[in-house]
């Protein structure tokens, strides 16, 4: 035991020695060789050129290279400073940095991937874009004064012959991007020679499809004055005119078709056209048709499609433009695109940021037309009013017209000259205000200032994101005002609704902040 004390425990009798403060705080006037001061390392020498003259004993010529190079890195490096201070939007395209474009893609919100190589980069502005000098003449005729987010990758993606999806918001210019690229395409290829019967039977070299007829005939008119400089025929094929004169069109041979997917397929079924040749196509919309039904109608029309053209030279080029992308239409890409570069610009699912929207609690239907009337004596603008059917489209005209306000319907069941000329007077200002359904919540552009007011509320906040879209276009300001009631169908889109203002920063109403509703997603399909 005594033994294990010795060797574990220890000698409590030992006292641990106490240092005298004066003994510990004493200065130590020595210090370790390691901390001597009295030999200078190799880096602390003065270095060449100390001064203005030469060190002894060292070589001229080396010091002389020396100073070269110290100069020239400090050029280098000052250079590269100054480069960086300099916004990418005064840069020469050479000089643009992966630094600078990326920052360029931040302030336009633009998102793409798939799209890489030596040569591919977005355009800045239309000398960039490498479209033929013909068709720039036709966009500064036209009066485009620099290309929008959307033109600004698609464009010249396209130029590549690569597939696209594009996904951009409503106003955005998406029509444009596809159209131009189109002509630079088709204005490359041998002409269609009417001498020839064999080139003008293969059919068109480029195809359009659109989901109504409204889009489709405006998407003929922006070809048509895009293409002032361009030597091409444009073929327009929709339902309510007459097929037979339609294929008489076809017969005598065309660079473009413009079509709705149904009318197409009847040509294609009559034998009035043939795809053979047709190596540019593009689906506008294509997230509406899937919604309206035509999804059977185009994959009818794309296996219609050759795998190749005619000549074996020439690429064929698809793309796809969309507001949203449903799981319908990523099928339908994934099947016939070939490694498509997806295009996002903006927030997927959200209105244009010029866009002021308003929304208004009403209880009545009698306080809901007296607040439209209101706002129709106080407006300059062209105010376009949205409801859910023809009926009350019908009526509300009536009503309106009762009290000596020039209004005019548009939507469905309507024959196809009357339609047109219903948009053509609202366009014209002929007639102050245009009552539609939802016939016209997509791709239709009207110049000018534009009041959207939504009368009925539509019953998915993806229609009323459209809707509203028809204002605040091509970066102008525009003012969009919802009367919502307390009704069941209202208050399913409460939670969206509310969501959709908090984050584009609007007004959201006291009544639908605090309802119960607008906590609460009802019966709600996910924005794809």
């Amino acid at each position: 035991m005594a033994e294990q004390r010795d060797r574990g425990a220890p000698d409590k009798s030992k006292k641990r020695a106490i240092m005298k403060p004066s003994e510990k705080f004493k200065f130590c006037f020595d210090w370790p060789l390691s901390d001597d001061t009295s030999s200078r390392s190799a880096s602390e020498e003065a270095p060449l050129l100390f001064g203005r003259g030469f060190r002894a004993g060292i070589d001229r010529l080396e010091q002389i290279k020396k100073r070269q190079r110290t100069s020239h890195s400090n050029y280098v490096e000052s250079a590269n400073l100054h480069r960086s201070a300099v916004h990418w939007a005064d840069k020469k395209l050479l000089d643009m940095t992966p630094r600078d474009w990326r920052i360029f893609q931040e302030e336009f919100g633009i998102s793409y991937k798939g799209f890489h190589g030596g040569n591919a980069r977005p355009m800045r502005n239309w000398e960039e874009s490498g479209l033929a000098r013909s068709l720039l003449q036709a966009v500064y005729k036209v009066g485009y004064k620099r290309p929008s987010p959307i033109q600004m990758v698609a464009i010249p993606v396209s130029l590549a012959h690569k597939d696209v999806i594009g996904i951009a918001q409503t106003g955005s210019g998406k029509t444009a991007s596809f159209i131009l690229p189109m002509l630079h395409h088709v204005s490359l290829l041998a002409p269609l020679d009417e001498q020839d019967l064999e080139r003008p039977a293969q059919g068109p070299n480029a195809l359009i499809l659109a989901p109504t007829r409204e889009l489709a005939q405006q998407i003929q008119d922006e070809t048509l004055k895009l293409s002032c400089y361009v030597d091409v025929r444009v073929v327009l094929l929709i339902g309510r005119h007459s097929i037979e004169e339609q294929g008489m069109q076809l017969s005598r041979g065309c660079e473009i078709v413009i079509a709705t997917p149904g009318r197409l397929l009847d040509c294609l079924e009559r034998k009035f056209v043939v795809l053979s040749q047709c190596s540019y196509i593009v689906v506008d919309e294509a997230d509406t048709m899937v919604a309206k039904g035509f999804e059977e109608q185009v994959l009818g029309v794309l296996k219609a499609l050759p795998l190749r053209s005619v000549d074996q030279r020439v690429n064929r080029t698809m793309c796809m433009f969309s507001a949203t992308m449903p799981n319908a239409v990523e099928r339908t890409a994934k099947r016939f695109l070939r490694d498509p570069v997806i295009i996002n610009v903006g927030e997927l699912g959200q209105p244009p940021n010029l866009i002021t929207q308003k929304v208004r609690m009403v209880n009545t239907v009698l306080e809901k037309l007296k607040r439209l009337q209101a706002l129709l004596d106080n407006s300059s603008d062209l105010v376009m009013v949205f409801v859910n059917s023809k009926k009350a489209a019908k009526d509300l005209v009536s009503k309106l017209e009762g009290q000596g306000y020039k209004a005019i319907g548009l939507y469905g069941d309507m024959p196809q000259a009357l339609r047109e000329k219903s948009l053509r007077d609202f366009k014209s200002r002929s007639y102050d205000c245009l009552v539609a359904t939802d016939l016209a919540g997509r791709g239709i552009d009207i110049q000018g200032d534009v009041h959207v007011v939504n009368y009925e509320m539509p019953r998915t906040i993806e229609k009323y994101v459209h809707r509203i879209g028809r204002t605040g276009r091509a970066n102008k300001t525009g003012i969009a005002t919802s009367f919502l009631t307390f009704s069941d169908d209202d208050k399913s889109l409460f939670y969206d609704l509310k969501q959709l203002l908090i984050q584009s920063k609007s007004e959201v109403p006291l009544e639908l902040a605090r309802h119960e509703a607008s906590n609460i997603r009802i019966n709600h399909k996910p924005f794809i």
